[in-house]
């Protein structure tokens, strides 16, 4: 039960990208109608955490303004066409920016459950920053298969992408819930 919980806390600070990707659509109308989605739904379910700094959350909250500017106000079509490279290049440099600075953003979530004189050991440190770039690989992969969407419009249907996108989104769930697992179990053996 405390791995399922541990999930859907992690999850949370997707949310917003996730309810972006299933309501953006494929008109102007309904991009526009994802992005204030996704601006209330980052407000709504990383409240706490924009309170406590999260720099995934803040990320996310300055992307979804940036494009409720240049999209439902402006009405940038340019941004709006772009939307697959924008929003999956803006995400993976927002999770790159957080491991260069040394701060990886796993590190935020693992610090907020654990007590903090856990918070520096080196195991912690490692063990996030690697589930950082897992994430940071899996969303620069996303960005570029959006490239290749771009310059390759016809050749796979629209639903071969969002396919590949739900795919990676699914396996870096299972991967960060089975690597933590894997970390506890070596940390504490059963005997």
């Amino acid at each position: 039960m405390k791995d399922l919980k541990e999930i859907m806390n992690f999850m949370l600070g997707f949310m917003p990208w996730i309810l972006f990707l299933f309501f953006s659509g494929q008109t102007f109308v309904s991009l526009e109608r994802s992005i204030l989605i996704g601006l209330l739904a980052s407000l709504i379910f990383g409240f706490n955490e924009l309170r406590r700094g999260f720099l995934l959350q803040w990320g996310t909250l300055f992307f979804f303004i940036l494009c409720a500017i240049t999209v439902n106000c402006l009405k940038w079509v340019f941004v709006a066409k772009s939307m697959g490279i924008i929003s999956n290049g803006f995400l993976a440099l927002v999770i790159w920016w957080t491991i260069l600075s040394g701060k990886p953003f796993t590190l935020q979530y693992a610090r907020a459950e654990l007590p903090k004189e856990r918070w520096n050991e080196p195991a912690l440190l490692l063990s996030c920053r690697l589930l950082a770039i897992v994430w940071a690989l899996l969303l620069t992969f996303l960005a570029l298969v959006a490239c290749f969407k771009s310059l390759n419009p016809s050749l796979y249907p629209d639903g071969i992408y969002l396919g590949i996108s739900i795919a990676v989104i699914v396996g870096g769930i299972v991967f960060t819930s089975v690597y933590k697992k894997y970390k506890r179990n070596q940390a504490h053996p059963k005997l």
